[in-house]
């Protein structure tokens, strides 16, 4: 008989109590069930809301009563130059430089901005490597952009799958296809952590194979940022972009952002659709007809800051900065093992297929576990989200489930383990 003792509820709030990084849980709103807290495993989908996310909205909101046009210049965050509040917290938290990073548009949005300056196909060097099922929108944005330059996205779009009988990318197999074919890719462009899987990337080393064979390497960070520790600039990756929506509870279709190593903020050798904002401040208001750079990634920045969007944002870099990803991810790693640990117990106490498809080592995987129920489909899903889980479906039979480091607690991962355990009885 499996000894389900380290997921009584006791035993977990003692597990919570004397934590090295206390929960911050009281910092956010957490959607209820019953009159109880849900056990909120989505963060990895849509962030829980920061109570200060109100204030923050508010403070802009009562700016604009107060000085109509003139809170550009005399709000107390003056919205002529709000994006930049934002380039130290994001380069911590990242790993860049405060020149290297901005907060602007949509990740999609910002993904097709880099690609006119990083997908540049010439003479036989035309493909794009990514990953195999990666998230449809860069898959969209790819097969978009090879089809606006003249190529055909069936043969200018080589993707790299698991190999037979395994869920994860092995790094090698991305070496290989840049060793042999490497003089044909224009591009490596792949998700940091794999949206379905949880798999993370080694990202420094795909870096260091792309630019091996001459191609560019970019990253799609969504699943990454907040979620693992990144070091972009030191990595020399060309660029990448990140929603804020999901590990950075920014709120829905909150601002994204975008890094462009150092190297190539001031390069002129490339094009780059531009903007008022990516104009030289100082010059700006002079209204002149020649685009003048300002030297960093804001050059990409092509309008003025959504405020009201962005103020939540701010919110949540403070909360970022404050704990800092050294302390999250530590305590993300104690979080998703005690997860994983349960589930196998579950799996053994009532003899149910419960397949784990990321990586079991913590250095490949972030929070995230994706867990395949054989045997028992969409019904179990439903039966853990009537008993409270807030969890994500993903085809064709995929739950995805992510104890965030900054509210979710070992007390909620008792509760889920209690509720798998019953829902899978009896198989």
């Amino acid at each position: 008989m499996e000894d389900f003792s380290p997921y009584e509820l006791d035993h977990a709030r003692a597990l919570d109590a004397q934590d090295a990084l206390p929960t911050r849980r009281a910092e956010f709103h957490v959607p209820q069930h019953n009159g109880e807290d849900t056990i909120y495993f989505t963060g990895n989908s849509l962030g829980l809301q920061p109570k200060a996310a109100a204030d923050a909205l508010q403070t802009e909101l009562d700016d604009w009563a107060e000085h109509g046009v003139e809170g550009h210049f005399r709000a107390r965050n003056p919205w002529v130059s709000y994006h930049e509040r934002f380039a130290a917290g994001l380069a911590q938290l990242v790993g860049a430089k405060p020149e290297e990073v901005v907060a602007m548009n949509a990740l999609t949005v910002n993904l097709h901005l880099l690609l006119v300056s990083f997908y540049r196909p010439e003479g036989k060097r035309t493909k794009i490597l990514c990953e195999a099922k990666a998230f449809p929108s860069d898959q969209y944005a790819l097969a978009s952009q090879v089809r606006f330059h003249g190529g055909d996205p069936e043969t200018d779009i080589i993707e790299i799958a698991p190999r037979e009988g395994t869920s994860i990318i092995e790094e090698a197999d991305i070496e290989a296809v840049l060793r042999t074919s490497g003089d044909e890719i224009a591009l490596v462009m792949m998700g940091g952590v794999q949206y379905f899987t949880g798999q993370w990337l080694d990202m420094a080393r795909i870096t260091r194979a792309a630019h091996a064979a001459g191609a560019i390497c970019g990253f799609d960070l969504a699943h990454a940022v907040g979620n693992v520790p990144l070091q972009l600039h030191d990595w020399d990756i060309d660029f990448a972009c990140w929603c804020t929506y999901k590990y950075l509870n920014s709120g829905p279709g909150a601002v994204a952002g975008a890094f462009v190593h150092r190297r190539h903020v001031q390069s002129t050798s490339f094009p780059r659709f531009e903007g008022w904002w990516g104009h030289n401040a100082e010059r700006r208001f002079l209204m002149e007809p020649e685009f003048d750079s300002m030297g960093t990634a804001e050059a990409w920045q092509m309008s003025n800051a959504p405020v009201f969007n962005m103020a939540i944002h701010a919110a949540s870099l403070e909360q970022f900065s404050s704990v800092g990803m050294e302390a999250l991810r530590a305590k993300s790693l104690r979080l998703t093992a005690y997860l994983e640990a349960g589930i196998q117990a579950v799996a053994r106490q009532n003899n149910a297929q419960l397949e784990v498809i990321t990586p079991a080592d913590p250095d490949r995987r972030g929070c995230q576990l994706s867990l395949v129920a054989h045997g028992f489909g969409r019904e179990l899903f439903q039966t853990l989200t009537d008993a409270g889980v807030v969890a994500d479906w993903r085809e064709p039979n995929v739950i995805r489930m992510a104890p965030v480091p900054l509210y979710n607690t070992f007390e909620d991962i008792a509760r889920f383990v209690r509720v798998l355990k019953s829902a899978t009885e009896n198989n």
